[in-house]
């Protein structure tokens, strides 16, 4: 199996900033994606930012404030969320689309999630 595993979140005010981290470890060949959503209550999940083959993608709302990092040695992958409005306030999951076994198909791993509160 494969686990996600997030650190970071809590409360901050507006304007503020936070910073997110999940590790993947279990049986794992390779990685071919990793990136962070986040669920608000009474909305669906939407995906904040991704990284795979080398070029990372932001939803519209977080351009410019938010920071996609990956280490790809360590199958870690950060978030830094600069300049916070209370609209981002939501659960955040880690997310990654992982290949167990050289012969394997691609599967889709989630973190728990962690709470992001952005007081007004």
């Amino acid at each position: 199996q494969v686990q996600l595993v997030e650190s970071g979140g809590g409360l901050v005010q507006a304007g503020g900033s936070l910073r997110l981290s999940c590790a993947a470890s279990g049986s794992i060949f390779s990685i071919n994606a990793m990136g962070w959503y986040r669920q608000a209550p009474g909305k669906e999940r939407e995906r904040v930012a991704i990284s795979s083959g080398g070029s990372t993608d932001y939803a519209d709302s977080v351009k410019g404030r938010f920071t996609i990092s990956r280490d790809n040695a360590k199958n870690t992958v950060s978030l830094q969320m600069n300049s916070l409005k209370p609209e981002d306030t939501a659960v955040y999951f880690c997310y990654a689309r992982v290949r167990r076994r050289s012969y394997s198909r691609l599967e889709d791993y989630w973190g728990q999630g962690t709470q992001v509160t952005v007081s007004s």
